[in-house]
């Protein structure tokens, strides 16, 4: 019966208002903002008659949780460093060489003098006069050993210690201290990164540990990557040495085990410390402004308990004697120790400016970073190009989005009407389940989301179709709409579930934009999938309860004639033959011509430009030629809606020699070269990606295309037969590598986002094929004696209408995307376009003509383990 339990429709229309709870912030964005900017001033601050004004201007009952805006929306800055974790390592000898040295004086008479040598950062070599000693050495060394501070380490100790050459001992961290000092280091870095970045007060940034040793920072609406790494700082290394010489000589070498460092505010002055330093800002409680006696800006600290009686024992034992404060393998000053200093607090001096003593009491007061990091990948994105690509994807959706209302009515009439009001209901849930979530929306993100309004139809297309079967069967209304859901159902779940694994793919192993993109495909898939199976399935049965209508028919036009039925295999050879082709030709132009990889894969520094006046590349050439920065191309960039004076260009480099990323020196210097030829001319983005960053990139491409197919073929193996699979596989591999020969024909830009594009076609192909392949099933079923051509035939004609619909519906919001959404994402929109009608043509012509060359299980009521043998013997 076409029925629907009270409660069920309570928890349907509950589920769905819900998701439009949590989405309406997201309707009031610049109120709420201020709203949650006041909130979070208020805890840390105090309260003012200002900010509670700005917390006013949103209910504090509302949800106030609204979607991220990334930084190609927003501008910002985004940065990917690793670290040095190595440094550690050192730092941990070091510190553990007095307590080395102090154990073993204790049994001078057993082991000798000692002494420490030179060594690998990593390990701590130590000689004893006497060798014979040398076990009792080894054990009483080993007696430091602390027991590893870790889960996965449970039952080891920190040290190892063993003997080395003649008289030596080793001494090195254990296999489980490494792990576990890698992963403190990395947390203790994100933590004092979080700490630097929300001392300035930075809205919403993204900071997260990123594989094993990477952290990845990302801050919407800061300036460049530049001002970020000075925010972040370098280590911030604050130390306390004896002072062992002064000198003029920059070429001076240090004895053992010492130092020479160059004096900040002493031109020409070099101090010889000793290595080990008596105390560390690790053990600093706090820092702050302030000023000296001469009035200068100065940092007053105070050290904790540990690092207090330090620094009273030593300065009251080296009375008379120079100490100096280094900070980052600079000395910034070097005083005299007058008397013992036992307050546990001192004051910093040097030619600080105000700004600067403010920057590091900061940078002191959040702690030192523990290790070094190396930038990797860095990118700037102006918040006018942001603005720019909000007002295009805005535009482009709201024209998608109309376009496919309108379509729908065309074709289904009143059915199209509540296809729409669900439709509508599905975009309002997708963002209310990501300000749940707290979702950052990218530019790919808008991408997914107009795709998903293309591809949200889909599951209704299905179903209305197969009740116009029903209708057409002689089937009442009632019964036609319950049958209508009943059948298609498997279909709707087999190629969304097909989609949705795609899209967990590209989460696992994407990054940046591609993971926003994968997170919006698959929160589309699961609201679409809702609101086809439960939303529009109940007003279509509160509309039916109303109207109780004794006939129906669902009007609209039709893409496909219903009296015609086409043979697709007439023609199977010609056109196996001409795709075998076309992947030959696809394969060969990737060989000789090859594709325009981005700097994702190549690694170097893209600069995007924008002026006023009009690009002259011969110009820029020339002003960037004497800076040596390699091979350097430079493209004029084209876009409709760019306005009049409006001139941007693309300039490439290619990756330094010896650089991970490209420094900010180095970008100062090409834009200072190029506004002495344009004065007119800005920089709304800088990216920037080290060759290592760049190679594993291409690697991960490699995987999540071939971990697609592969879940794939197995997905469809477990649903359906092995020969389904191959058939499905075999056209998804055709999609992919006519894409590719397409992009090397048109040398259009294949960068990360473009492998989103092409796992999107992947899911988009199999949705098609997983569609047609389901009505081959329930044909076998149905028609047992049938010919498998016949079967094959048939069932590509009975869902050619719904194909059509889906991809002319997805086609009109991807080209809407394409023309108005801006440049910076036209070749991902592009793949996507290609992608939908090499798809759409692989799951009529490609896919089924495999099938059938292979040949299917007919009898699906028992198993056959003579699957796929019986029935291939059928001339194509």
């Amino acid at each position: 019966m076409l029925q629907i339990a009270t409660w069920k429709r309570l928890v349907i229309w509950g589920l769905t208002a819900l998701g439009l709870y949590f989405a309406a912030p997201n309707g009031f964005y610049t109120r709420v903002e201020q709203h949650n900017d006041a909130v979070s001033k208020i805890e840390t601050t105090g309260t003012t008659a200002e900010l509670e004004a700005d917390r006013s201007a949103w209910p504090d009952w509302a949800p106030n949780s609204l979607v991220n805006l990334g930084l190609d929306l927003r501008g910002g800055a985004h940065l990917l460093a690793e670290v040095q974790v190595e440094d550690v390592y050192a730092a941990r000898m070091d510190s553990l060489w007095p307590e080395v040295r102090d154990i073993l004086r204790d049994e001078r008479a057993t082991v000798g003098t000692i002494r420490r040598q030179e060594s690998a950062d990593n390990e701590l070599r130590v000689k004893v006069s006497q060798p014979e000693g040398l076990p009792r050495a080894i054990e009483l060394v080993q007696s430091l050993a602390q027991p590893v501070v870790s889960l996965a380490g449970v039952g080891s100790t920190d040290i190892e210690v063993a003997p080395g050459r003649e008289g030596e001992l080793v001494v090195t961290l254990s296999e489980a201290e490494r792990v576990a000092t890698d992963d403190r280091t990395i947390q203790q870095t994100l933590e004092i990164i979080r700490r630097r970045v929300d001392e300035v007060g930075t809205r919403e940034p993204t900071i997260q540990r990123q594989g094993d040793a990477r952290i990845l920072i990302q801050v919407p609406g800061i300036g460049s990557a530049s001002e970020l790494k000075e925010i972040i700082g370098k280590t911030a290394k604050l130390t306390f040495h004896p002072v062992v010489s002064r000198s003029t000589d920059a070429s001076a070498t240090p004895g053992p085990r010492n130092v020479f460092y160059p004096s900040l505010d002493e031109d020409g002055i070099f101090y010889e410390l000793e290595k080990t330093p008596v105390v560390t800002g690790e053990e600093l409680n706090d820092a702050q402004p302030a000023f000296d006696q001469n009035g200068q800006p100065a940092v007053n600290f105070r050290f904790n308990v540990s690092g207090a009686r330090k620094f009273c024992d030593y300065t009251g034992a080296n009375v008379g004697a120079p100490f100096a404060i280094v900070l980052d393998a600079e000395v910034i000053s070097a005083p005299r120790i007058n008397e013992q200093i036992c307050g546990g607090s001192g004051i910093i001096s040097g030619n600080f400016t105000i700004e600067e003593s403010t920057n590091l009491a900061i940078l002191l007061r959040a702690g030192a970073l523990p290790a070094e990091l190396t930038y990797v990948e860095e990118r700037t994105i102006g918040p006018e190009l942001g603005q720019d690509s909000i007002d295009a994807g805005k535009i482009a959706s709201i024209v998608a989005f109309v376009g496919v209302l309108v379509f729908m009515v065309a074709a289904y009439g009143w059915f199209g009407v509540i296809a729409n009001v669900a439709l509508i209901l599905n975009v309002g849930m997708i963002f209310g389940l990501l300000s749940m979530i707290g979702a950052t929306l990218t530019l790919p993100g808008i991408a997914g989301i107009v795709l998903t309004i293309g591809m949200a139809v889909d599951a209704n297309v299905l179903v209305f179709e197969r009740i116009r079967e029903e209708l057409k069967s002689g089937r009442g209304p009632a019964r036609a709409i319950e049958l209508g859901y009943e059948k298609a159902l498997s279909a709707i779940l087999d190629a969304n579930i097909t989609t949705f694994i795609t899209a967990v793919i590209l989460f696992i192993m994407g990054s940046g934009p591609v993971r926003g993109f994968s997170v919006t495909l698959a929160l589309g898939i699961l609201t679409s999938v809702f609101t086809a199976i439960y939303l529009t399935r109940l007003m279509l049965i509160m509309w039916f309860e109303r109207k109780r209508p004794r006939t129906l028919e669902i009007k609209g036009i039709r893409l496909v004639p219903q009296t015609r039925l086409f043979d697709f295999f007439r023609t199977s050879i010609a056109t196996l033959g001409a795709s075998g082709l076309a992947m030959i030709a696809s394969v060969l132009l990737f060989l000789i011509v090859g594709l325009n990889f981005g700097i994702d894969f190549r690694g170097g520094t893209t600069i995007r430009t924008e002026s006023t006046q009009a690009v002259n590349v011969g110009v820029y050439r020339d002003a960037l030629a004497p800076l040596g920065l390699g091979d350097i191309s430079i493209a004029q960039v084209y876009d409709v809606n760019f306005a009049e004076d409006q001139h941007v260009a693309q300039i490439r480099i290619e990756a330094q020699e010896g650089q991970e990323a490209i420094t900010p020196e180095t970008i100062e210097i090409i834009e200072q070269a190029l506004i002495q030829v344009d004065p007119a001319i800005s920089f709304p983005s800088v990216e920037s990606v080290g060759p290592k960053v760049s190679g594993e990139l291409v690697t991960t491409a490699i995987l999540s295309v071939v971990a697609a197919l592969a879940a794939v073929l197995v997905y469809i193996w477990l649903r359906f037969e092995w020969q389904f699979s191959l058939g499905a596989v075999i056209s998804l591999v055709h999609d992919v590598v006519l894409t590719i020969g397409v992009f090397s024909l048109l040398g259009i830009k294949f960068d990360l986002a473009i492998i989103a594009a092409l796992l999107t076609i992947v899911g988009y192909s199999l949705n098609d094929t997983v569609v047609v392949f389901d009505r081959v099933r329930e044909n076998l079923r149905r028609y047992k004696k049938m010919d498998l051509k016949e079967v094959l035939n048939l069932s590509i004609n009975e869902t050619l209408s719904r194909t059509m619909m889906t991809s002319l519906t997805t086609l009109l919001a991807l080209i809407a995307l394409y023309v108005l959404g801006g440049d910076v994402i036209r070749g991902f929109v592009f793949a996507m376009i290609w992608g939908v009608v090499v798809g759409t043509y692989s799951s009529i012509f490609i896919a089924s003509a495999i099938l059938l060359k292979l040949g299917v299980k007919r009898d699906w009521s028992k198993p056959d383990a003579n699957a796929g043998n019986q029935f291939a013997d059928v001339d194509a």
